[in-house]
């Protein structure tokens, strides 16, 4: 057994070092693939028990019958829950993050496209942590964002092992990525797709084999667990009258589109407010996420349905078990408990909550549909599957992976032209409504612009200090010339971006702006010049390295 595991660890190192020497696109990076998909998937099946071990501990049962149980627990119980995991969350948040906010799939993105594949450590896995008190005493969000987050602490630890550039990094986030998201979910295809859709955000051939791998090491580790079911049974294969009722689907797409984009805009309306009240108020940070649970456990005494990711009501509605005005108030009280969970900084992800808002509206769809057309209609859990997808895909910005996830979830594949309608118009809706997705605009508001693709965010990963010229440059205009420009106000500081720096070169037509920085007593001293050809060479540079990476 001990030459076996020294045959194992030297095999590994051997990778290690191939990787480290000649990039990502060799055969050992696949092995690397499988340790990381593996190692992922492990995290995320361990992030899943630990939520369900603690929900039965305090609720006495998991998520597949909570609210049910809920319901008949004492009211007083039902309150305090959500308070006390938003005092131990904010503790948590308060003293292991520099902002009080939760690590997720926004993050991960932002770590792919900007910072060679890695994301933040200590604030990880203190989110992680977070959002595993959220989930278990009555948050109402999911698990896959910070399961994301985990996966990308672990390709972050690999990376740093092996001093990854850009390309090798992102390739092993995208692998950790796949196994944490198809161990959670028992999703192969999906949790490969996802990493490269959503977090990479490019279809490159050279990751897609090893992510795949990855996305089949971490599936393996779930069905050692829970065998080959699928997370939903439906009651009976699906039937759809193709050319009759393809166009309810078309109407059911552009409704959740809507609730999709209603669903995103309430959670930044709430954030926002949630931030102007704390300001106004001068709370302290740390207590934030127990107002925020306060104002869940008096909504879950009357509305249990609202705790934890909701997998039984989402089931319910799949099943056609609920009523039309059950289905919609449950959608409507849903929207409003995962706002006052995000604007809390509870932490937890924006996925499973779209799911069940999705299930829900395209239940209640679903139920009119087939009343006023019950001749030419089919089941309405066939409408809840496909308003299951389409919200799902409207807020992560992911058609292609959403709805293959919709399939592995559900394991019914017969229902395939209905979701990919609804799923198609909703996207298309809502990216109209937002900055594309969830992720995406969560990051537009803190000034990350990575929605409009590399072209925008490539002058920000720039410094100024790392492009601009200093007094050898044969083009150098001399001190006092320079001083000159930051008299005018053509001037920016060492530490800045090219993106704060090439509005100045388009407001004038001077060829080089002054580039100052800080002494110690606190005046502006003359660092260099920044030439506009250097920048753009710069950022051209940039742009063929990221075209290079995206079509290799």
């Amino acid at each position: 057994m001990g030459e076996q595991i020294g045959a194992l660890r030297d095999l590994f190192v051997g990778a290690l070092r191939t990787v480290r020497r000649r990039g990502p696109d060799r055969v050992q990076f696949w092995f690397i693939a499988l340790v990381i998909g593996t190692a992922a998937g492990a995290a995320a099946m361990f992030f899943r028990k630990a939520i369900s071990a603690l929900q039965n501990q305090l609720y006495g049962t998991t998520d597949v019958s909570l609210a049910t149980v809920a319901g008949e627990l004492p009211w007083w119980w039902v309150l305090i829950l959500p308070i006390f995991g938003g005092l131990l969350v904010g503790a948590v948040l308060h003293h292991f993050t520099p902002d009080g906010r939760v690590r997720s799939v926004a993050d991960v993105i932002e770590g792919a496209a900007m910072q060679d594949g890695r994301v933040e450590t200590r604030a990880g896995l203190a989110s992680a942590a977070a959002s595993l008190i959220t989930l278990s005493t009555g948050g109402s969000s999911g698990r896959e964002g910070p399961v994301v987050h985990i996966a990308g602490v672990i390709s972050t630890w690999v990376s740093a092992r092996l001093h990854a550039d850009g390309i090798t990094g992102r390739d092993l986030l995208g692998c950790a990525v796949a196994g944490a998201v198809s161990a959670s979910f028992n999703a192969p295809i999906a949790g490969a797709l996802f990493a490269l859709e959503v977090v990479l955000r490019h279809f490159a051939v050279h990751a897609f084999a090893p992510i795949a791998i990855a996305a089949v090491a971490g599936t393996v580790i779930n069905r050692i667990e829970y065998g080959g079911v699928t997370e939903f049974v439906l009651p009976e294969p699906g039937s759809l009258a193709f050319f009759v009722e393809l166009p309810a689907f078309v109407i059911l797409g552009i409704v959740c589109g809507l609730v999709a984009a209603a669903l995103m805009r309430l959670v930044f309306w709430s954030e926002d407010l949630a931030s102007l009240v704390t300001r106004a108020a001068r709370m302290p940070r740390w207590l934030r996420p127990a107002v925020a649970g306060a104002l869940l456990g008096a909504l879950a005494i009357w509305f249990p349905h609202i705790i934890g990711v909701g997998y039984e009501t989402t089931a319910a509605a799949l099943t056609g078990q609920l009523l039309f005005h059950e289905a919609v108030v449950f959608a409507v009280l849903k929207c409003i408990a995962v706002a006052i969970t995000f604007a809390g900084r509870m932490g937890g992800g924006i996925f499973s909550p779209s799911l069940m808002m999705g299930a829900l509206t395209g239940l209640a769809f679903g139920i009119v549909a087939t009343a006023i057309f019950p001749q030419v209609s089919g089941s309405e859990t066939i409408y809840a599957l496909a308003g299951m997808g389409a919200v799902a895909a409207a807020v992560l910005g992911a058609p292609i992976s959403t709805t293959l996830i919709v399939f592995e979830l559900t394991g019914d594949w017969q229902t395939g032209i209905a979701v990919m309608t609804a799923v198609s118009l909703s996207t298309a809706l809502a990216s109209r409504m937002v900055e594309r997705s969830f992720f995406l605009t969560q990051l537009e508001r803190r000034g990350v612009h990575l929605a409009k693709g590399p072209q925008q965010y490539l002058l920000a990963m720039h410094r100024v200090g790392t492009v601009m010229a200093g007094p050898k440059h044969p083009d150098y205009p001399g001190e006092d010339a320079a001083r000159a420009l930051h008299a005018a106000g053509m001037s920016v500081q060492r530490t800045a971006t090219l993106e704060e720096a090439m509005p100045l070169f388009a407001k004038s037509e001077t060829h080089c702006i002054a580039v100052m920085e800080w002494a110690a007593d606190g005046t502006p001293e003359l660092a260099g010049v920044l030439f506009e050809l250097d920048a753009l060479r710069a950022y051209n540079r940039a742009l063929a390295a990221t075209a290079a990476e995206e079509h290799s």
